[in-house]
């Protein structure tokens, strides 16, 4: 199961009250690309897929396909603000090596 700490949560809704219509919740992927091979995509949705596993987080709705749940499994989600900029950042225990960039993977 993947998880999400307050900080991603509460930056999550944050930024889904801001959106008009408002989505149903975020589903979170992995996705091929990247110079690692994979990469992490998050996005708003209006329904999950058929075969989406639903989290609920503090009232947020994450869906997950059966696939990304493969490379997931045990991953945290969080929110960070450095000097360098802020943004979503994954602890994956599943990955086996990153690219420079720090957004691409190999599982």
């Amino acid at each position: 199961m993947v998880q999400l700490t307050e900080t991603a949560v509460s930056k999550v809704k944050e930024i889904l009250d801001t959106q008009e219509p408002k989505p149903a919740g975020l589903r979170i992927a992995v996705v091929g690309g990247g110079c690692s091979g994979f990469s992490y995509s998050m996005a708003f949705e209006n329904s999950p897929g058929l075969l989406d596993k639903t989290y609920q987080f503090e009232g947020l709705k994450v869906f997950i396909d059966q696939a990304s749940l493969l490379y997931l499994d045990g991953a945290q989600a969080d929110f960070v603000e450095t000097l360098e900029g802020s943004g979503f950042k994954f602890n994956n225990p599943n990955v086996k090596s990153t690219c420079g960039c720090g957004s691409s993977f190999s599982a």
